[in-house]
């Protein structure tokens, strides 16, 4: 009978964030899967914790996701941790979570701290609908792509950034989003954690003056709903009722309904556009 593959969260910097469980589980599982060995036998150590351990990163994903595959088809229970926070999210754990699912080995997730949570419940901005990117992405085409996407992008927004970056960052979100809110974390849980709500222009000028130090999380306010409805109304402006009323009518609507759209669009009773056509 298969074993099973659990995934396991651990603190993102205070070590009294580890859960009972995780550390139950450490030490039943026969092998812990590990994103950087080196790092993790301080964990293990802290919470005598004797199980072997096994490298597992974004540079041996797929060779050693089989080999830990067929381990689990061979009926070990393996344990995946990552350096910080929760398997799966944004790390190569979630390759092997596929590869167990094609191979119908069971996996279950053992719930702890995840960066991205922490900060979206810190930064003071709407938590109800989120999206989170991670890390902007290096190639340039990509990066522009995901650019596009949060230009339009009304939910609160996550990113994480590493401390070198963090001006670059902040310079080209001010550049594509405009003036948004934003909230800096640094050092989330640790003992110099530090929350800067502030906005995207006050943080370039506040790092352009201050070294940034610690990993960061980046929370930004979405899109307002009325200024979007705003620049929309502005764009048809732009153009003629007649180009606007022609515009519906090619989609085949009948006037009466694309003088509604038109009236709609630019904020107007569909009296206004109405007797304006008939003055024509």
């Amino acid at each position: 009978m298969p074993g099973t593959l659990f995934l396991c969260a651990t603190p993102i910097g205070n070590l009294e964030d580890m859960t009972f469980r995780v550390v139950r589980t450490l030490k039943e599982v026969d092998l812990i899967a590990a994103e950087d060995t080196r790092n993790s036998i301080k964990l293990l150590n802290h919470f005598d914790i004797r199980t072997p351990m096994t490298s597992y990163h974004e540079y041996n994903k797929f060779e050693k996701g089989r080999k830990l595959t067929e381990k689990l088809l061979e009926g070990q229970n393996i344990a995946l941790i990552t350096d910080a926070g929760t398997p799966g999210i944004s790390d190569p754990g979630e390759e092997l979570v596929k590869m167990c699912y094609e191979n119908g080995i069971q996996v279950t997730s053992l719930p702890g701290p995840a960066a991205c949570i922490t900060a979206l419940t810190l930064s003071g901005l709407s938590t109800r609908r989120f999206t989170f990117e991670a890390f902007l992405p290096i190639d340039k085409k990509e990066r522009e792509w995901i650019l596009e996407e949060l230009e339009r992008e009304f939910r609160t927004i996550v990113l994480y950034e590493a401390p070198h970056r963090l001006l670059r960052t902040l310079r080209l979100l001010l550049e594509r989003l405009g003036n948004r809110h934003v909230t800096v974390c640094r050092e989330l849980t640790k003992r110099h954690e530090t929350i800067f709500m502030t906005t995207l222009e006050e943080s370039v000028d506040y790092y352009e003056n201050h070294d940034p130090k610690g990993e960061c999380v980046l929370v930004i306010e979405g899109r307002n709903h009325q200024e979007a409805a705003l620049e929309e109304q502005r764009r048809w402006e732009e153009i003629s009722i007649e180009a606007h009323v022609n515009f519906y009518l090619s989609q085949g609507m009948d006037k009466k309904e694309a003088m509604r759209k038109v009236a709609k669009d630019r904020g107007v009773q569909k009296r206004e556009i109405y007797n304006y056509l008939e003055r024509k």
